[in-house]
């Protein structure tokens, strides 16, 4: 094997507080053709920054040392010119975020077409037809409906999949994904990674997979790097690395899995929310009229209860409904049907009447960059649910939001950054310590581990099963991680295409699904789980 991509003694230093602070200390490695190179390690461990080194995407406060070479060209110092053949053509990224990446204002169409535009001359019906194959080959369903869709209008989960075909138009030789599968359900995650494995095989195209998903790193990757704190503290081939760890931090990170279960809630206690038959259908118009000529039916006749104390886990497909259901109990979409907090129905209430119940109805969302404003502070996002709804008798707002960041495994001193600062699992405790610090009694977890490193979940789960026990929070817990659902739940619903396909206590629907589909995601779960089993040395 040839070399395609070597980095050597590369250091990457920012400019904070009036000092340079390194990001990145002397990491080298190499990825050959063909071959599928992981970067794992917790979130903040340099993994993202070293990877956008390659091809000079960090901003021009970053002063990077040592040499980073492409196909012996080097890129630390390249002409811009020279940098922009090999960006998104010999090159190519799969971001974190994607509701950051894609383009808010163009369809999908629009977006992938252009990028077969302008690197390859391809337009028209061409271009149509090769945008088509491509979000079909990364699992959206009926790919020409979805051609004018605009971002907004996808689930996180379709979202990504959509920058995964953005990065694949153009077959680069080197595919560089920043955890690509992060908010993907378990089978799509299965699809996608076998796909990357296909184009692999077709293309001899290479990878460099940076994840904190050990489960994945065990099925896709030939070497791994494991990196803490900026620096590579133990490389090696995959299966050496899982049979044999040397590094402490990788024995630690091969031993971090959720574990244990909820606290038994007694039953017969009064639900605290309860819906009946609910119904989400969003209207399609056409004509100059806006004629209503169908429906898209997001949720259909949903029925749930939820006690104080106690976690309902939704799981399902990208698209299945999840997330809908949830944002509709809590009355920020429109929807028909009984929605019960507290035993009063408080469907049909106008906004003044619902503002004292949104303290005690909070939610967390899957997108922290999306959801944290980049113009305030950590201290003004976390206090700002407080000043709307008031601080508590003799506290001061500093020292609550000093409090709860602890909580959540952040520093207090922290409080003065702002977002952009942080990386992305930091910026999703963010978005939790902003719900938890107003003791509310209703939350809707919607993939809050998602973009968390595996360790860190553990820390998350414990938290959140200790606030629960605490202060007896109903949790709504929509996740596509089954293990993170199977330590948190009480009960489970599955979802599919918008209809509850099966319900029941999650001890029965882990160990005895009754429905094929859910069968399927188990399977899905569980086979990656069985590959994320290590055995750690002595």
């Amino acid at each position: 094997m040839s070399t395609l991509l070597e980095v050597q003694n590369l250091s990457v230093g920012f400019r904070q507080d009036g000092q340079d602070k390194l990001a990145v200390r002397a990491v080298s490695f190499a990825v050959e053709k063909g071959e599928t190179v992981a970067l794992v390690g917790e979130s903040g461990s340099g993994k993202s920054v070293t990877a956008l080194s390659t091809v000079s995407l960090l901003p021009e406060s970053a002063g990077v040392k040592g040499s980073i070479t492409y196909k012996g060209r080097q890129m630390v110092g390249a002409p811009e010119k020279d940098l922009m053949k090999v960006r998104g053509n010999d090159i190519s990224f799969i971001f974190q975020e994607p509701m950051t990446s894609l383009n808010p204002l163009h369809t999908l169409e629009k977006q992938l077409a252009e990028s077969l535009t302008l690197h390859q001359g391809v337009t028209g019906a061409a271009a149509r037809a090769r945008v088509i194959e491509l979000l079909d080959k990364v699992g959206i369903h009926d790919p020409e409906s979805r051609l004018g869709a605009y971002p907004h209008q996808l689930s996180g989960g379709q979202r990504q999949r959509v920058m995964i075909a953005m990065a694949l138009a153009n077959n680069p030789e080197l595919l560089i994904a920043d955890e690509p599968t992060t908010a993907l359900d378990v089978t799509i995650q299965a699809q996608i990674l076998d796909l990357l494995a296909d184009l692999k095989r077709e293309t001899g195209m290479s990878l460099l997979f940076i994840t904190h998903d050990l489960g994945i790193v065990r099925k896709i990757a030939d070497r791994v790097c494991v990196m803490k704190d900026g620096e590579i503290v133990e490389t090696g081939r995959t299966a050496e690395i899982f049979a044999n760890p040397q590094h402490p931090y990788t024995q630690k990170l091969l031993a971090a899995e959720p574990k244990g279960g909820p606290d038994i809630v007694p039953e017969g206690g009064a639900p605290l929310v309860e819906t009946r038959d609910l119904r989400v259908w969003f209207p399609i118009q056409r004509g100059l009229m806006r004629k209503t000529v169908g429906h898209v039916k997001a949720v259909n006749a949903a029925t749930i209860a939820v006690r104080p104390g106690e976690t309902l886990g939704i799981v399902g497909e990208s698209g299945s409904g999840k997330t809908t259901l949830a944002l509709a109990i809590m009355r920020l979409i429109l929807s028909q049907g009984p929605i019960l907090y507290d035993g009063t129905d408080i469907q049909g209430w106008k906004s003044r009447a619902l503002r004292p119940l949104r303290r005690d109805m909070q939610i967390v969302f899957q997108d922290p960059y999306g959801s944290l404003s980049p113009r305030m502070t950590v201290e003004q996002i976390i206090a700002e649910g407080l000043g709307v709804h008031g601080v508590e008798p003799g506290r001061n707002k500093r020292d609550m939001v000093a409090e709860i960041l602890t909580e959540v495994g952040l520093q207090p001193e922290m409080m003065d950054r702002y977002p952009h600062e942080f990386s992305g699992g930091q910026r999703q405790r963010i978005a939790i310590a902003r719900a938890m610090i107003l003791r509310p009694k209703l939350v809707v977890l919607d993939e809050p581990t998602s973009a968390l490193d595996m360790t860190v979940q553990v820390q998350i789960v414990d938290l959140l099963r200790n606030l629960q026990r605490k202060y007896g929070l109903a949790y709504l817990f929509i996740s596509h991680d089954l293990k993170v659902v199977r330590a948190l739940s009480h009960k489970v619903i599955v979802m599919k295409q918008g209809d509850i396909v099966e319900a029941g206590p999650a001890a029965r629907i882990f160990s005895d699904p009754e429905t094929p589909y859910t069968r399927i995601l188990m399977e899905a779960a569980f086979e990656m789980k069985a590959a994320d089993d290590p055995v750690v040395a002595d």
